[in-house]
């Protein structure tokens, strides 16, 4: 007598699981860059708020309908969002464009020259 019921895989269960493996997967570069680097300038917060939104949405959704799949998915996408949209309301202001930089140190003022008539 088994103490754990059988397990059936289904082809569904195969391709949910595919498919929240790689889109997972495939954010972390991008997680570990950010981390590693504490660059997002090119983060839009705004985007960046409604995708995170999104994916806590996705992670209620997957837990109502008791999907795992989606679940652990979600739940590892959430938590690496959330470090990323942290970093980006902690750093805040995106770093100086590098040719400004340059400029800078070569004496040339980095403010916007106001071209507009009077």
């Amino acid at each position: 007598m088994s103490l754990w019921p059988p397990i059936s895989i289904t082809l569904i269960d195969v391709v949910g699981s595919l498919a929240a493996g790689l889109t997972t997967i495939s954010f972390v570069p991008q997680a570990w860059l950010s981390f590693k680097t504490r660059d997002v300038s090119g983060v839009s917060l705004g985007m960046y708020s409604v995708f995170t939104l999104g994916v806590a949405l996705w992670l209620a959704y997957g837990l109502l309908l008791r999907a795992w799949p989606v679940v652990i998915a979600n739940a590892i996408t959430l938590a690496l969002a959330l470090a990323i949209l942290g970093m980006k309301l902690r750093y805040g202001r995106a770093r100086s464009h590098p040719d400004l930089e340059t400029r800078e140190r070569q004496g040339a003022s980095s403010e916007w020259i106001d071209c507009t008539p009077d």
